[in-house]
């Protein structure tokens, strides 16, 4: 089990709890089996664009083709939703998560690349991918790209400020508990590029330095996980809005108001 694996598996066994929770797995693929059925999950669904996989390939697990950017699974469906790796390859990857915080009824776990200096750095010297043209490649050249086309997708990198911002955006209602994780897993790449025996050795010494910097700047790790909690209760209500109780609609607080604002205001 290599470092991506294990970080994945120890953070799903961290995050989502009890193993019986109903779990779908946007993205999927076997090893996203592989984590969830050695952590004794019997309740998950595994969803990806790709139409070659077939059910059985993931049994016990129930299989379906969705695209993660329109769901066809109501409000609130299942438990909790997850994502390792493959938000990135959405053309709107900000639609993915909303769309995983909606069919999710306790909370979204999704694991991607964080927007850091150090990954600029890795980018700026080409020591790993701007564009998923590798993943293409060994895919025959026909899919692995964007929304698992032949066109390589810009690999989207995120930051703890933009989840935030995009789900309260989606969601402005309630007071949200995002919680963050870090971990470290080297690159890859460049060991499949034909002419890249430089690079690689580059990256090998690097390790005793990222090592350091690593534990002195948690944030400058290559992995990144975020799980938003989904807490739609009273007391996580933001105070400029109230419950109405005949209709249970969410609405504004006018009584809030009345004591922020002046009863008249400024004439236009």
């Amino acid at each position: 089990m290599d470092g991506r694996e294990m970080f994945y598996e120890k953070i799903v066994q961290k995050r989502l709890q009890p193993n019986t929770s109903s779990i779908l797995v946007c993205g999927g693929g076997l090893l996203d089996k592989n984590v969830f059925e050695r952590l004794g999950f019997r309740n998950v669904t595994i969803s990806n664009l790709d139409t070659r996989p077939a059910a059985n390939d993931f049994a016990p697990f129930k299989w379906k083709c969705e695209n993660a950017e329109k769901l066809s699974f109501q409000d609130n469906h299942f438990d909790y939703v997850v994502i390792h790796a493959a938000v990135h390859h959405a053309s709107s990857p900000h639609r993915v998560l909303t769309e995983m915080y909606r069919v999710s009824k306790k909370g979204i776990l999704a694991f991607e690349s964080r927007d850091s200096i150090v990954m600029r750095l890795m980018e700026k010297f080409c020591l790993t991918q701007v564009y998923e043209h590798a993943a293409v490649y060994y895919n025959n050249c026909n899919s692995g790209g964007v929304n698992n086309t032949e066109i390589p997708n810009f690999i989207y990198r995120w930051t703890e400020r933009e989840i935030e911002k995009t789900i309260q955006s989606y969601s402005p209602y309630y007071r949200h508990r995002i919680l963050y994780s870090y971990g470290t897993a080297f690159p890859c790449t460049p060991e499949l590029e034909k002419n890249a025996r430089i690079k690689t050795i580059f990256v090998n010494a690097l390790r005793p330095l990222y090592s350091v910097l690593a534990k002195l700047f948690v944030k400058q790790q290559n992995q990144f996980a975020f799980f938003v909690e989904k807490s739609e209760t009273l007391d996580v209500l933001f105070p400029w809005l109230t419950l109405e109780e005949t209709n249970r609609q969410i609405t504004f607080n006018k009584e809030w108001g009345d004591h922020k604002y002046k009863c008249d205001p400024p004439t236009p």
